[in-house]
């Protein structure tokens, strides 16, 4: 039995405190705790029960059946059914700053483990586990989890659910016996099962409870869990779903878990949001794209679909421009013979009938207009109505005797196939180097069914494939800027934002969806990566209508774009446009350095976000009626994170055009304006207007002294 260490990982506020011996266990991950902790490490040796194991068992950094952790175990694999309940012992430990490297053995296994843990200055916990073969013969991999513990006072979990054009819905579930388990096999992320969760004290909120946050960085088949043990000990693992006999490691061969992002704070989800946002903002967002200001999109896709016609689609660039659009995107269906969904992905050649003077016309058209020129492309995707299935239909990324079922009419390309892959990157080289091409519209609107090359399952490396076409693209192009849509929220973690810098949160463009899909995706991801338009008058998802004002402040929150065809709509229509994109450059600054907050309000009907300048010096706010006020009056809208010593002047900058008419008077600071302190800003606040339904308003707080 080796003499135990204890090792500290120190964040701003948080602190993982790390006990080695024989093995690695996490003995406190939360608040920073000052003071002699090897004195105070007997306070938490366990007792043992009766009718148990003799001795006490730890729940280790990797949870092993093997040690009597009858819980899911955190390896599972074999080398022809002999190994199959490894027993790491701890040989090598390296800490350097606030990194812990534990490197482990079980020789008689011939398998070696690296854990690394690391703790930044934003509170934010990285982890993950490298497993090597260092013995003859293959050792396949079932299960490979990265596994935090979590204290026994996390009752309460709150996780994600969804559908294509309703992403990022969340929901509540006590935490008490057994636990919870989420999987996602189709293929990517997925619109509905994006690998996060939130576990929690009872009742935990916006503004109060402790909370642990986890984000799992993998863009494919992932599983999330949290168990409660019988002994009340509680643990959760995230990990990649591999086939089976995905994962065989030859003698030197490695694997390695994604990284398991994960973050505690004491002040409730709004502290657990600002963690991630600025570890996103400092350490996964590239270089490249850190400061430069987010342009205003224009997307024909809603325009015109896949009617195609240059001089129409000039004529769009240049009312765009009109409008204060930044750049311009032609989606879908300028390739040849793309004249519905049904035929041609794959043929990446430009459709001669379709634009009989080639793209560079346009390309330069936009570029002179002082936009910046952007395309849609759907790379990893084939239809069997192309050329390219008719010359190669041995690319397709499937099991030889089955029929799999389409998704959009479309199949998927095996990108383990080498000539597959450079075909694919020389189709993307060509018109990157061709053209003045700014921005990539990377789509993928199916998911996966039977992934396999030559026979074998491929789901993991599919996905490892894709990384390193994107790579291999960025690092040609490291200018070009590429959003990563998969139908709109089907593939957003933080493995593929540091490929990419702008996700497409949803194909739903309904301002009242917005509200709901846009508040779930900002608990780990802050505005500047979220694309946000403002659609037409009538959803083209929902039929629904909404007044542009509505459309307009929803769509200011994010990354902001416009999804319309402005040469059909009439003068007004477009002024409202321009007025609101104006609007969004003005405040743009603000809302994407700034920090977020989401407030309780009084009245359910109600959501309040918010976006407090780092300094403090101002705050804008929206505030959503989204359905029937509960009460004839709402209560008190609060302003949080401004600072509680300065007074701040507070006015609405925009509102309903009905505003006024719809009661006998609004609150006299909603017309007038008035003059508060931070600390009244967010002990008291201001009296709420009436709204009607599916409406918001937009207000501003500015230090005046």
């Amino acid at each position: 039995m080796k003499e135990k260490t204890l090792f500290q990982l120190n964040g701003t506020s948080s602190q993982l405190v790390v006990e080695v011996g024989d093995f690695a266990e996490i003995l406190h991950w939360g608040k920073k705790i000052s003071g002699s902790l090897e004195s105070f490490r007997q306070s938490l040796y366990r007792p043992i029960p009766h009718g148990r194991l003799d001795n006490d068992v730890a729940m280790t950094t990797l949870p092993e059946l093997g040690r009597g952790v009858f819980s899911s175990p955190g390896l599972e694999g074999h080398r022809d059914g002999h190994h199959w309940a490894p027993v790491f012992f701890l040989k090598n430990v390296e800490k350097s700053g606030d990194i812990l490297s534990l490197t482990s053995e079980d020789q008689r296994a011939g398998l070696s483990l690296l854990t690394e843990i690391c703790l930044d200055e934003f509170d934010v916990v990285k982890t993950r586990h490298t497993l090597i073969n260092t013995k003859s013969g293959k050792y396949f991999v079932n299960r490979f989890a990265n596994s935090m513990p979590l204290p026994a006072r996390t009752t309460e979990l709150m996780t994600f659910h969804g559908r294509w054009a309703r992403e990022f819905q969340t929901q509540r579930q006590p935490l008490l016996h057994n636990g919870y388990q989420q999987e996602n096999r189709r293929g990517r992320t997925s619109h509905e099962h994006y690998p996060a969760m939130v576990c929690g004290t009872a009742n935990f909120s916006e503004i109060q409870g402790e909370v642990w946050g986890f984000h799992f960085a993998w863009s494919g088949n992932h599983r999330l869990r949290a168990d409660v043990k019988t002994d009340g000990r509680r643990m959760m693992q995230a990990e990649v779903i591999y086939f089976p006999g995905e994962i065989s490691l030859e003698k030197g061969e490695s694997i390695s878990t994604p990284w398991l992002y994960a973050s505690y704070s004491e002040n409730g989800l709004n502290q657990m949001s600002h963690h991630f946002h600025d570890h996103v903002r400092e350490s996964v967002l590239a270089d490249d794209f850190k400061n430069k200001p987010r342009p205003v999109h224009l997307n024909t896709w809603e325009g015109i679909y896949f009617d195609h016609e240059p001089e129409y689609i000039m004529e769009m660039a240049s009312q765009a421009a009109e409008l204060g659009v930044e750049r311009f995107i032609i989606d879908d269906g300028w390739f040849k013979g793309r004249n519905d969904d049904t035929a041609a992905l794959g043929d990446w050649f430009l459709d001669e009938l379709k634009y009989p003077n080639g793209l560079l016309p346009i390309v330069e058209h936009v570029n002179q207009l002082g936009m910046e020129f952007g395309l849609w492309f759907e790379p990893e995707m084939i239809n069997k109505n192309s050329d390219l299935y008719r010359a190669h239909p041995d690319w397709l990324l499937a099991v030889d005797g089955y029929e799999q079922p389409t998704g959009r009419h479309q199949y998927v390309i095996d990108l383990q196939n080498d000539d597959a892959f450079n075909f694919l990157y020389e189709r993307l080289d060509y018109f990157l180097s061709a053209y003045n091409i700014g921005y990539i519209k990377w789509d993928m609107n199916r998911e996966i069914v039977q992934p396999a090359h030559d026979g074998v399952a491929s789901g993991c490396k599919q996905t490892e494939r894709y990384y390193q076409l994107v790579d291999k693209i960025r690092a040609k192009f490291p200018h070009v800027s590429i959003e990563s849509c998969a139908g709109g929220g089907g593939r957003i973690d933080y493995e593929i934002l540091k490929r990419t810098d702008r996700f497409w949160a949803s194909d739903n463009n309904d301002a009242l969806e917005r509200q709901g899909i846009q508040r779930g995706m900002s608990y780990f991801f802050p505005p500047e990566v979220m694309g946000s338009h403002i659609g037409a008058d009538k959803c083209h998802c929902t039929r629904r209508r909404h007044s542009i004002e509505f459309r307009g402040v929803t769509a200011l929150f994010g990354h902001m774009g416009i999804e319309l065809d402005p040469v059909k709509e009439d003068g007004e229509e477009k002024a409202h446009f321009a007025r609101y994109v104006a609007l969004h450059k003005q405040l743009r600054s603000l809302l994407h350095t700034g920090t977020m907050w989401r407030t309780p309000t009084d009245d359910p009907a109600h959501q309040v976000l918010s976006v407090v300048s780092e300094d403090q010096s101002q705050a804008v706010v929206m505030v959503t009626q989204s359905a029937m006020p509960t009460h004839s009056l709402s209560g008190n809208l609060r302003i949080l994170g401004l600072d509680s010593n300065s007074t701040y002047r507070i006015y609405i900058l925009d509102k309903p055009k009905n505003y006024n008419d719809i009661v006998v008077f609004q609150p006299p600071w909603s017309k007038e304006g008035c003059e508060l302190s931070g600390e009244w800003c967010k002990e008291v606040g201001l009296s709420m207007p009436i709204l009607d339904p599916e409406t918001a308003i937009l207000i501003k707080a500015e230090k005046i002294s």
